[in-house]
Order: C-alpha cells, then structure tokens, then sequence
C-alpha cells in the first residue's frame, strides 16, 4: 500500500476519533445517566394520579356489580353467553 492510500484512510479515521467519538460517547453516558435517574417529579405526579383515577374506578366497578346482584342475579351467566 502506497503513502497516498494511507493518507486517504487516515483522515477520515482522524475525523472520526477527533470530532464523532466523543460526541457519541457524551452522548451515551448522557442517555445512560436519564435512563438510571428513573421518574421525573412530574412524571412521578402524572403516575400518582393515574393511580388515584383506577383505584376510584375500581371502586365504581365493585359498586356497580354489587347494584346488579341485587337487582339481576344471573346478571353474571347472562354477560357470558
């Protein structure tokens, strides 16, 4: 291999190692880092909430199927035909 066919594979390799390496390197440990703190706060308040909306409607289901047994017994075998 000729010098001129060295020096056209070492600059881009130069490039490489000088301008796009430690950019993606910054940036995976920067993804890595987001990834390991887990939930923001608001995330953590937006979960919370969502909580608080399924056990209410939990309890409404219960309330709800507890009406019908009175009202309709077999509303239960009626539903799964």
């Amino acid at each position: 291999m000729d010098n001129t066919a060295m020096e056209f594979f070492m600059a881009p390799i130069i490039v490489f190692l000088v301008v796009v390496a430690p950019i993606w390197i910054v940036l995976h440990y920067k993804t890595k880092g987001k990834a390991a703190d887990g939930l923001s706060s608001n995330e953590r308040l937006e979960l919370d909430e969502m909580i608080e909306v399924a056990n209410n409607m939990a309890v409404r289901i219960e309330t709800l199927e507890a009406i019908l047994d009175v009202e309709s017994p077999d509303w239960r075998e009626k539903q799964g035909s």
